[in-house]
């Protein structure tokens, strides 16, 4: 089971990652949007922003959030790891529901091309 460090160490590479990224994914990337990411096996939720081109200002709350973001994971924390890592494919995670993704239509059509 991913350690909370862990987590939170995989969640700054993505964000390194759209960061230096360019192009199609660089582009998709840079809308302004509220991010939650529930770590279910930790009980703990990683609350940030999706903003130029990164993902920002991220904390952590125990438990659900308490707030609904524009943008929200859900997953366990050796899920988020193995995806930032490239060894999960989102698809085929989301599709076995390893990986919840829950946004409107539009942010979903953006957030296609990151995924």
């Amino acid at each position: 089971m991913a350690t909370l460090d862990q987590c939170r160490a995989a969640l700054d590479r993505l964000a390194q990652n759209l960061s230096s990224a360019d192009g199609s994914v660089r582009q998709a990337a840079t809308f302004d949007r509220s991010l939650s990411c529930r770590i279910t096996d930790l009980d703990v939720t990683f609350l940030g922003r999706l903003a130029d081109g990164t993902i920002q200002e991220v904390t952590n709350v125990p438990g659900p959030p308490p707030q609904k973001a524009d943008i929200r994971l859900s997953m366990a924390g050796d899920d988020l790891v193995a995806l930032v890592d490239g060894e999960l494919n989102f698809a085929k995670a989301w599709g076995s529901g390893r990986v919840k993704l829950e946004a409107g239509l539009r942010d979903l059509l953006r957030l296609r091309t990151l995924l």
